[in-house]
């Protein structure tokens, strides 16, 4: 008679089975073939629509075959013009947008892909159903194109048996996405390619990083960073008791806003106003606010009068807010008297509360216009042109990623600009471009102005840095003019950056 095994060998026997068990993650493609027409020339191009296993290295080689361990399966959409002779002489431009917690369709359907979603000509909501174009505006003629899903974004989640909590925060999304791009180049035989990152929002704060990261990790020295809506230094937009900066770098695009509304008196053009309105924020109001309770009462008087002056909020409303302007209060407070409030993401665009009384507004319009017509877009697109099918929800903007771990700043603010210097600054080559909407509220081009002007580049390095502005606001792809413009300023970068 066989011995009968101990009921500890048999337990750890059938938990061994069921390791053995677990199915292995695989990737998740699917090729398919399209052509648009951009600026009057067919393009033809592949896309490859799906997801990419990530694998990290394991501490124990013999526990793993290959000494790697599964732990996520990044969605990503990659289109690559066909009949290149030359890969090396085609460039590379990796996507995503911010957040935290947003999904790379933004960039991908407002401006750069080859279709775009249809919104009223100043992005305004259009009404359902919605609709898809060809997008004459594409950078496709120019690069190749991947948008990159980040962790718990879009389709892309851990596999099975990972928390996907690890990757909600500033250090670990940057590896994760780095990691793929590396493994993307890697796949596609692109290391020889020209590289660009684009990002937006939160995104160029990933962008800065990323710049830092995969020089150090990976080695991967790139040739542009493109970043819409820009936040690198924290400081500028976190309004606290302990901070006046934003106050003060929130001021000019409180003047935009403003003057696009009709409150400023007298009429002069905006870049009139704006000149004004940034001299007095960097010099009188500056001054003001570091004197503190040091003020006169004839300096403080002069302040309130000025401030009201630039912003079109009442006197009465300034010195009642120690004259610090929330940008919570200022959505609430302009137009308040009209019944209506203004977007933090583009002031532009109107909402309008159940109640004027209240401190801060309800909602976003912004929002509100984009989320319907670019989810089902995308849903529709996915699925019908791409061919992907997945079951799962396709995560917009998700809230799973929240709260976001920041933890190697703590106690203080989130600043890349420095890993930005460093990599411009061992990369002499590397080009950085700034797309500055006038009436964002969330990422004010003051503040971009003031973040770069205190990167600390060396005068030749500084001239690797160029900015453009649009009468619009964080998405200002959204606003056809702008479309128009941002299409010849990326050309025109990639160009140069080449």
């Amino acid at each position: 008679m066989a011995e009968e095994k101990p009921a500890q060998s048999k337990a750890e026997e059938k938990k061994e089975e069921k390791k053995e068990e677990k199915p292995t993650p695989k990737d998740n493609l699917v090729v398919t073939k399209h052509a648009v027409r951009i600026g009057g020339r067919t393009i033809k191009y592949t896309v490859t629509a799906g997801t990419m296993v990530l694998k990290e290295e394991t501490a124990d080689r013999e526990k793993e075959a290959e000494g790697e361990k599964p732990r996520a399966q990044i969605f990503f959409v990659a289109y690559t013009k066909d009949d290149v002779r030359d890969p090396a002489k085609r460039p590379l431009t990796f996507s995503f947008n911010g957040g935290p917690g947003s999904s790379s369709v933004w960039l991908h359907m407002g401006v750069l892909g080859p279709r775009r979603v249809l919104l009223k000509g100043d992005g305004e909501l259009p009404k359902p159903p919605f609709k898809m174009v060809d997008n004459d505006f594409s950078i496709l003629d120019e690069t190749d194109l991947v948008f990159i899903d980040p962790m718990s974004t879009g389709y892309s989640r851990p596999v099975q048996g990972e928390k996907p909590k690890e990757w909600h925060g500033f250090k670990k999304d940057i590896e994760s996405v780095g990691d793929f791009i590396r493994l993307y180049t890697t796949r596609y035989n692109r290391w020889l390619s020209p590289k660009f990152l684009i990002g937006e929002s939160y995104g160029t704060t990933r962008s800065a990083g990323l710049s830092g990261y995969l020089q150090e990790r990976h080695g991967m020295y790139l040739n542009g960073i493109m970043l819409v809506s820009v936040v690198l230094d924290f400081t500028t937009i976190d309004f606290n008791v302990n901070n006046d900066l934003p106050y003060i770098l929130f001021l000019p695009g409180y003047t935009a806003t403003a003057w696009y509304h009709n409150v400023l008196q007298p009429k002069r053009t905006l870049k009139e106003w704006l000149k004004e309105a940034e001299e007095f924020a960097l010099g009188d109001y500056a001054k003001a606010l570091l004197k503190g309770d040091a003020l006169t009462k004839e300096e403080r008087a002069d302040i309130v009068k000025r401030l009201s002056y630039y912003t079109g909020i009442s006197e009465q409303f300034i010195e009642r807010s120690n004259l610090r302007i929330n940008d919570q209060h200022y959505f609430k407070e302009l137009l308040r008297d009209r019944g209506l409030t203004v977007g933090r993401l583009d002031s532009r665009l109107l909402g309008r509360d159940r109640l004027g009384v209240t401190e801060h507004a309800e909602y976003d319009p912004l929002l509100t216009n984009i989320l319907g017509p670019y989810t089902a877009a995308f849903y529709d697109y996915i699925r019908r042109e791409l061919k992907f099918e997945s079951d799962l929800p396709y995560e917009i903007l998700s809230r799973f990623v929240h709260p976001w771990s920041y933890k190697e700043f703590e106690n203080a603010y989130v600043n890349v600009g420095e890993t930005l210097r460093a990599a411009m600054t061992y990369n002499p080559y590397l080009k950085v471009f700034a797309a500055n909407g006038y009436y964002d509220l969330g990422t004010p081009y003051f503040a971009t102005e003031y973040t770069f002007n205190h990167l600390g580049l060396d005068e030749q390095t500084r001239k690797n840095v160029s900015m453009e502005y649009y009468e619009a606001g964080h998405m200002m792809y959204i606003h056809m003019p702008s479309l128009r413009k941002m299409k010849k300023d990326l050309t025109k970068f990639i160009k140069s950056a080449m």
